[in-house]
């Protein structure tokens, strides 16, 4: 009986131990599981590790920081290529062959990065990473071709301001009374091109005079004559057909300041309305007063073999 007893006791003993160390395990368990609920039910004990990705996301600040200073490099085939000159393929020919310098040094490596104040030249010209931009407007009467007036009068940079993010420029004047064609670019060669006398660019004005012109008149200035001093060259000049007989068109391709007007009033006219109606081929087709639109390609190719 006494040995029964005491094995029986033993194995009440062991029971009890064991339960205790259940309840415990249990318990440890549950005070785990409950402290891990912000990390979705994942272990929290001491050999856990953050994902290596989240501990990558700790150390970005001074990576964010390089990144910005580097956003405004630019390779320098796209640099090329927003110029105009060509396109980026081609640019990667060209940087091959020698063709392009930055801060004097010639750079063939692909994928050369350019900085803002660097000095980039192709074939030894300067050139502008902006990409070139051409608008024709169709100019209003009293708005002034300039960039701002001290005086707060209407100018014509008002009218186009939407029309492109870039910083264009007018090519020539149109004094505030004249109408017609007047183009705008950031592109200053074209510009050039266009205004120097060299290369004789074409002009056409639709004039109305305040009397008839006569026919005398009309061959006088069709006639090389001195204006001021000046010989004045006039490329041709005709009544308008089925218009009166002051209403007038006259070509020139000179640049001298409100160069029509005073034609006309050298041989006792004045001239009531002025609407240049072609400049270098341009027309104003489809283009009401006031509106303006960006150049097609093949305009664009046309303007640059003049």
């Amino acid at each position: 009986m006494t040995a029964k007893n005491n094995s029986s006791r033993g194995r009440q003993e062991r029971g009890a131990t064991s339960n205790a160390k259940g309840k415990e395990s249990n318990s440890s368990s549950s005070g785990s599981s409950g402290s891990s609920g912000s990390f979705k039910g994942k272990s929290t004990g001491k050999n856990f590790r953050p994902h290596p990705e989240k501990v990558k996301s700790f150390k970005k600040g001074p990576t964010k920081l390089k990144k910005t200073a580097e956003s405004d490099e630019i390779r320098l085939n796209k640099y090329i290529a927003n110029s105009g000159i060509c396109s980026r393929r081609e640019a990667d020919t060209y940087i091959s062959a020698g063709s392009a310098t930055v801060n004097g040094k010639i750079i063939t490596e692909m994928g050369y990065k350019v900085k803002p104040a660097d000095e980039v030249r192709f074939d030894d010209v300067l050139i502008s990473p902006e990409a070139k931009r051409y608008v024709l407007l169709n100019k209003p009467k009293n708005y002034i071709t300039t960039m701002d007036d001290e005086k707060s009068r209407k100018t014509v940079m008002e009218l186009i301001h939407r029309s492109t993010k870039e910083r264009i420029y007018p090519v020539g004047r149109l004094d505030r009374q004249t109408t017609g064609l007047l183009l705008f670019t950031n592109d200053g060669e074209m510009a050039k091109k266009l205004t120097h006398p060299k290369h004789q660019v074409k002009k056409l004005y639709h004039v109305t005079l305040d009397k008839k012109l006569s026919m005398d008149d009309l061959k006088k200035i069709s006639e090389n004559f001195v204006l001021e001093g000046k010989m004045v060259f006039v490329d041709k000049v005709s009544y308008i057909e089925n218009k009166p007989k002051f209403e007038v068109g006259i070509e020139i391709h000179s640049g001298r300041n409100r160069i029509v007007r005073r034609i006309f009033e050298h041989f006792g006219y004045n001239v009531i309305k002025l609407d240049r109606v072609i400049f270098a081929g341009l027309t104003k087709r489809n283009l009401g007063r006031g509106v303006w639109r960006h150049l097609t390609e093949q305009e664009v190719n046309n303007l640059k073999m003049i």
